[in-house]
C-alpha cells in the first residue's frame, strides 16, 4: 500500500516505519488469509471444471449410445467383376436388412426412348407451323403441352422444348447432317412401353410429331426406332430375375437398394456381402470405456489427500451412483440382464474393462448383435438410465453448475472484501499519519524550546557549560 507524506521531518523521528508497521500489522495476516482463501476457490473451481469436463464427454457418447440407429447399421461389400467398363451395381442397405451374401448380373440397362425425324429439314430456319399450334409430349404418366407462335423454326421448337418449365424431362437437338438438319428428341422416362409420343392440334405439325392430327400412332414425321424405344432395366439376384422402370431397383431384395451401373457382359456378376457394422459398434464401446474411465479417474484425482475435494459429500455420492448406473438390470434385451453379459467388466480399481469372464464381446455380437443395441438404447438400456444421470450433474442446471455458480459467488464476494478492506488500511494510514503528524509538530516545537533556552542560558553570566 503507498505511503503519502514523508512523516517525521519535524521531529527527526522515522515516524514513517512506525506507521508502516503499524498499517502493517493489521493489513498483512488479513491479506495473507484473502489469498489463501482465494487460491483455495480456485483450486475448487478448477477440481470441478476437470470433473464436469469429463463428464460432458461421457454425456456425448452416452447420446450416441442412447440413439437405436448407431446399432442398426449394415455394410455392403461390393466384389464387382474385373473389367475396364467400371462397376457393374452400387448397392445401399437399409437396417432393417438380413445380413447375406448375393450375386447380382445385370441384363438389361433401362434407358428413356430416343425420336428422330423421318426426313430432315433444310436448315434450322425452316418453319415448322405457319400458323401456329399446340404439342403435346408424353411419357409413361407424364406429360405437357407447348403452343407455338405463328412462324415458329425449327430452332425456335428446340429452344422452347428445352426452355419450357413443365417440361418432364425431354431434350431437344438438332443434328446437322450435311445436307440436312434432323430434330432429335430424347426421354429421360424409361421402362418399357413408356416411348415419348408427340401429338398436335394443327396438322402443320405433323412433321414435328410422332402422332400425325387424326392419324394413326407412328404416322407423324417423328419416329422411334426398335434400339431407341424406352427400355425396363432387368436384374438377376441369385438366379431371379426382377424388372424394373428404371436402373434404380428398390426392395429388390427386401430393405435394399440397387442401382444397375451397366450391363454385363459374358454373365458376369458382382457379388454383394451384407453384414452387421460391427466395427463402429466396437468403436462407439471403446469410446464409452474410455471417456467413463477418464470420469472415474478424475472423480478419484480431485479427491485425494490433500485436494480440495477430499472427503466431498458430492464427489463420493457421484463415484457411487457411476458405479450403479453399470448394474443397470436390463429388460427386453435377449439374453442380456446387464451390459457385463455382454463382454464388459469392473476391475478392482473401478475402471471399465473388456472380460471375457462371461463372454467376450465378439461372442456377444456373433450370437446376439441386435440385441446390444437394446442392453444400451432400449427402453430400460444403460444407455438410457445414464442419460437423465449425468444431466442432473453437467446441465445448465445441473448440481455441478449450481456448485460452479457457488464458488464463483464467493471469488466475487472475497473481491468485494479485499476492496474493503484496502479501504479501511487506506483510512487506518490516514488516521495515523494525521495524530503522527500532530506529534510531529509537538516534538518539533520541543527541540526548538529547548535549543532556545541553551542558547540563553549559555549567555549568562558565570555559565559554564559542562565539558564532559
Amino acid at each position: 500500500m503507498p505511503l503519502i507524506t514523508s512523516a517525521g521531518i519535524g521531529s527527526g523521528l522515522d515516524l514513517e516505519s512506525i506507521i508502516k508497521a503499524s498499517v502493517d500489522a493489521e493489513n498483512v495476516p488479513k491479506m495473507n488469509a484473502f489469498a489463501k482463501k482465494d487460491k483455495s476457490l480456485e483450486v475448487e473451481l478448477s477440481s470441478i471444471g476437470e470433473i464436469k469436463s469429463a463428464l460432458s464427454k461421457l454425456q456425448d457418447t452416452i447420446k450416441k449410445l442412447a440413439d437405436p440407429d448407431n446399432f442398426n447399421k449394415r455394410i455392403a461389400n461390393i466384389t464387382q467383376p474385373t473389367s475396364d467398363d467400371g462397376d457393374l451395381v452400387s448397392v445401399t442397405p437399409t437396417k432393417d436388412i438380413t445380413p447375406g451374401n448375393f450375386k447380382i448380373e445385370v441384363l438389361e440397362v433401362a434407358q428413356g426412348s430416343r425420336a428422330t425425324s423421318k426426313t430432315g429439314f433444310t436448315s434450322t430456319d425452316d418453319v415448322v407451323t405457319a400458323s401456329g399450334g399446340t404439342l403435346s409430349f408424353a411419357a409413361g404418366d407424364k406429360s405437357f403441352d407447348l403452343t407455338l407462335d405463328a412462324g415458329a423454326t425449327l430452332a425456335d421448337l428446340r429452344n422452347a422444348i428445352n426452355d419450357s418449365d413443365d417440361n418432364f424431362g425431354v431434350t431437344a437437338n438438332i443434328i446437322n447432317t450435311g445436307t440436312e438438319s434432323k430434330l432429335v428428341l430424347t426421354s429421360s422416362v424409361s421402362g418399357a412401353g413408356n416411348d415419348l409420343v408427340i401429338t398436335n392440334d394443327n396438322a402443320e405439325l405433323d412433321n414435328v410429331s410422332t402422332d400425325a392430327n387424326g392419324g394413326p400412332p407412328d404416322s407423324g414425321g417423328i419416329g422411334i426406332s426398335d434400339d431407341n424405344k424406352a427400355k425396363s432395366a432387368v436384374i438377376k439376384v441369385d438366379g431371379i430375375e426382377i424388372t424394373n422402370d428404371t436402373n434404380t431397383f428398390k426392395d429388390a431384395v427386401q430393405d435394399m437398394t440397387i442401382t444397375a451401373k451397366r450391363q454385363s457382359v459374358d454373365g458376369e456378376t458382382a457379388k454383394l456381402a451384407v453384414s452387421y457394422d460391427r466395427e463402429s459398434v466396437t468403436k462407439l464401446i471403446d469410446e464409452f470405456i474410455a471417456n467413463y474411465n477418464n470420469a472415474i479417474g478424475q472423480l478419484g484425482l480431485q479427491s485425494r489427500v490433500g485436494k480440495p475435494l477430499n472427503s466431498d459429500a458430492t464427489v463420493r455420492t457421484l463415484s457411487s451412483q457411476m458405479v450403479n448406473m453399470l448394474s443397470t438390470n436390463l429388460t427386453d434385451a435377449g439374453p442380456f440382464t446387464s451390459i457385463f453379459d455382454i463382454g464388459l467388466g469392473v476391475d478392482k480399481e473401478g475402471y471399465l474393462e473388456k472380460s471375457t469372464l462371461v463372454r467376450s464381446l465378439n461372442t456377444a455380437m456373433d450370437e446376439n448383435f441386435d440385441d446390444i443395441g437394446k442392453a444400451f438404447a432400449g427402453e430400460n438400456g444403460v444407455a438410457k438410465q445414464f442419460e437423465s444421470f449425468l444431466d442432473n450433474y453437467v446441465s445448465s442446471k445441473g448440481i455441478l453448475k449450481q456448485r460452479e455458480d457457488n464458488l464463483n459467488t464467493q471469488v466475487t464476494d472475497l473481491e468485494d472484501d479485499v476492496l474493503k478492506h484496502e479501504f479501511r488500511m487506506t483510512e487506518l494510514e490516514g488516521r495515523l499519519r494525521k495524530q503522527y503528524a500532530g506529534l510531529d509538530v509537538l516534538l518539533a516545537q520541543m527541540q526548538s524550546t529547548q535549543q532556545y533556552l541553551g542558547a540563553q542560558l549559555a549567555s549568562l553570566p558565570g555559565f559554564t557549560r559542562n565539558k564532559s
